[in-house]
């Protein structure tokens, strides 16, 4: 069984008893943490209830199946009804559950959520789709109306009025994951305080524009050597319809404040300092990974860069080839370069 939005909010409210697993997966953390702790809430109130609420990880017992079933099995004589979080679930998952979960007699809830590998195709999404008293939950990004119907639901339970100007501002300023949204509305709310009501201009002071915020972590990444991080980003604003030549010219620009902070350094000043003066003061929690690509990339290397990406942005301009394979090949050569250079890895 699938269920969409509507039907997880019918659940929540209405449990019904013979829905005996329900599978999370997708993409979109936030999204998955949200419906995971709704799910949880409708045995369990108090998430931490060790009687109430039990936390395996499939990756750890795969080989003591006896702990899953004894976990779903069990009853507890201080509460009534018992849930069961399975995370990291995958496909040799199936074969278990189909060994026991058909004739249980439990009335616990297991909740699946599901490992990032998931897709479509998998042996473990097909089994939950395909039986009755079991349920699916897809968490993909918020894209165009789905996250401005996100939006309108986050707002109403903060009980915020707007102008129609400051909630387009809003919804275009928004990523496309639930978690952080809420995030930003969170800080909104605070900033608002008593009045509940917010204009553009509260959104401008208070809100992080997450397409900006992408750019910034795709040129973090790359000139730091984190290629995973790197082709995850920009793939992701490929996809949200960012022309590959706009996403060179910010990488250009990221390589001229470089240069202008290892300028800085030459004449005496230290690498925080630089760092600081050249830096958005928006961009703190990256000054640590600046001063590493600052002492990391030779002045040699990056005029090197700065030709590699006019270039670049010239064949996008001027001949056939795909663009989106010339930014990828110019990702990658980056990426190899920064890793052999930048002694820094942690990006969160």
């Amino acid at each position: 069984m699938i269920f969409k939005s509507a039907q997880v909010e019918n659940y929540c409210k209405r449990p019904d008893l013979n829905i005996k697993a329900i599978l999370v997966y997708g993409s979109n953390e936030g999204l998955i943490s949200e419906y995971m702790q709704k799910f949880t809430k409708t045995v369990s109130e108090n998430l931490q209830d060790p009687f109430a609420v039990a936390e395996l990880d499939w990756e750890e017992i795969r080989n003591d199946v006896g702990a899953l079933i004894g976990e779903y099995s069990a009853q507890s004589l201080m509460v009534g009804r018992r849930v069961v979080i399975l995370k990291n679930g995958t496909d040799d998952l199936v074969k278990v559950l189909q060994g026991f979960m058909e004739t249980s007699k439990s009335n616990s809830l297991l909740l699946v959520r599901g490992s990032e590998n998931l897709n479509s195709h998998s042996a473990l999404i097909n089994y939950f789709n395909s039986e009755s008293f079991l349920a699916t939950v897809a968490c993909y990004d918020d894209r165009g109306k789905d996250l401005i119907l996100s939006v309108k639901q986050m707002l109403s339970e903060n009980k915020l009025t707007y102008s129609q100007e400051a909630f387009d501002l809003l919804c275009s300023m928004m990523s496309n994951d639930r978690k952080s949204n809420l995030n930003e509305i969170d800080k909104l709310v605070t900033y608002v305080g008593n009045t509940r009501h917010f204009e553009v201009d509260d959104v401008r002071k208070v809100v992080y524009d997450a397409s900006a915020g992408l750019v910034d972590d795709l040129c973090f990444c790359t000139f730091s050597g984190l290629k995973l991080q790197a082709l995850k980003i920009v793939n992701y604003m490929l996809d949200e319809g960012i022309e590959e030549v706009k996403i060179i010219r910010s990488l250009l620009r990221h390589v001229t404040l470089l240069l202008e902070a290892k300028s800085l350094v030459e004449k005496g000043m230290s690498s925080a300092e630089a760092v600081k003066k050249t830096l958005s003061r928006k961009l703190f929690y990256r000054y640590d990974m600046a001063e590493a690509q600052i002492s990391g990339w030779t002045k040699d290397r990056l005029f090197d860069v700065s030709e590699l990406l006019y270039n670049a942005e010239r064949d996008c301009k001027t001949t056939d080839f795909p663009n989106k394979e010339i930014l990828t090949y110019l990702i990658l050569t980056l990426v190899s370069a920064a890793a052999k250079q930048v002694k820094f890895v942690k990006f969160n």
